[in-house]
């Protein structure tokens, strides 16, 4: 290992250290804990929030079907992306077949993304470019898995709440979601590119195992070089707050959407649009919605500091639980405390089954769709093979 990536990496180290963007969940959420406690004496009710969705099973808490809540909004079909669920039990013929068969029924072609049923945080989201990667994907799929359309374009995260006595929703959140890219100047690696890019540092160890197969690709000046397709924070896509592309075009189609659903009070939309301007006039199509333990993930845009995204969470959470107590007085049901154990224990053994993060092409393809080329190995240096290596214990 050079001293440049050694460096690197612990100066990667360090940020994530010393950025709560890229903390644990579990000790991100730590200081909420006390808040939910706070909230649950005050409604005398611990499990409040797991009414705020009577639609969603334990409001959306975790491990809920994402299928049937797309079809939670068949009303607005026109708006949703087309979507079929494959039993993860079935053959990989049968699941083949299936696959097929929705293609064909509703003319799609490649990509179609790949999503286990139950799941979070991008976990087991694959993009299938080629009928031999998603043949492959679906032999090796054990779990309900979710076969949708590929939507292009700009992808946003948008939090929305209603509470069930009052006529219309809000919006209290936009996430524009930019997946995470690095721009090529001719002369430097794939590798050192990561490395030397501020963005790209706090997730350094994640890319160099995911892009290991180029990592000595050189780039051409001005070459956009992805590192991932998917909007999802834990794979190292931006996260901006958007909030200043929120239209009343874009409450009015999310309100009628929302209340057309019925049983469906709080959550997260993420959606996808041809741009910015198509989104802000209510034109984009729904990826997936989200339930109860959904974020406001604006709090992840880098200009937002800790004390900032911990008044968000609050507020997200105090809504839940007053949603949830205006239900429950309406004769909603709670989930109870050892049930949404159940639901966690659960979860964590069917995740072990999701399909790993889509890895990267053997050669690397500029924005243009060209091959980029690999530098001459100068005497002495490290071998492909050898810096690949290297990558993979990163």
């Amino acid at each position: 290992m050079t001293l440049h990536r050694t460096s690197r990496l612990l100066l990667s180290s360090w940020l994530r250290l010393t950025n709560w963007e890229y903390w644990p969940p579990a000790l991100a959420y730590l200081p909420l804990a006390g808040w939910i406690g706070v909230l649950a004496i005050k409604h005398r009710n611990l499990v409040a929030f797991t009414a705020a969705n009577p639609a969603i099973p334990a409001g959306g808490f975790i491990g809920e079907s994402k299928i049937a809540i797309l079809e939670g909004l068949s009303k607005s079909r026109a708006l949703i992306a087309r979507s079929q669920l494959i039993a993860g039990g079935l053959s990989a013929a049968e699941k083949r077949d299936q696959v097929h068969a929705f293609m064909e029924r509703e003319r799609l072609s490649l990509p179609v993304v790949l999503k286990p049923n139950e799941g979070q945080r991008g976990s087991g989201v694959v993009i299938a470019r080629s009928f031999d990667d998603l043949h492959t994907c679906l032999r090796r799929s054990i779990v309900d898995t979710i076969v949708q359309e590929y939507v292009p374009g700009v992808e946003f995260g948008v939090f929305y709440y209603r509470r069930p006595s009052e006529p219309l929703g809000r919006i209290i959140s936009v996430t524009e979601k930019r997946p995470p890219s690095v721009v090529g100047d001719g002369g430097r690696t794939l590798e050192r590119l990561i490395l030397d890019d501020r963005r790209s540092l706090g997730m350094a160890r994640f890319h160099l195992r995911r892009q290991h197969a180029r990592l000595d690709v050189v780039p051409g000046a001005g070459e956009v070089v992805s590192l991932g397709d998917l909007g999802t924070h834990c794979r190292g896509a931006l996260f901006l707050d958007g909030r200043a592309s929120l239209t009343p075009a874009v409450e009015r189609v999310f309100d009628e959407m929302s209340r057309a659903f019925d049983g469906f009070y709080f959550g997260r939309y993420d959606v996808r649009a041809r741009s910015i301007e198509d989104f802000t006039n209510g034109r984009f199509t729904v990826i997936e919605l989200n339930g109860v333990t959904s974020e406001a993930t604006h709090i992840y845009d880098p200009r937002v500091g800790l004390f900032e995204a911990y008044r968000a969470l609050f507020e997200q959470w105090q809504l839940a639980f007053e949603i949830g107590a205006e239900n429950i007085r309406h004769g909603a049901a709670t989930t109870s405390p050892w049930s949404l154990i159940r639901l966690l224990l659960q979860y964590r053994r069917t995740s072990h089954g999701h399909l790993d993060a889509q890895p990267a092409p053997t050669r690397a393809r500029s924005a243009s769709g060209r091959l980029l080329r690999r530098p001459e190995p100068s005497r002495g240096s490290a071998s492909p093979r050898r810096e690949e290596a290297l990558a993979s214990r990163s």
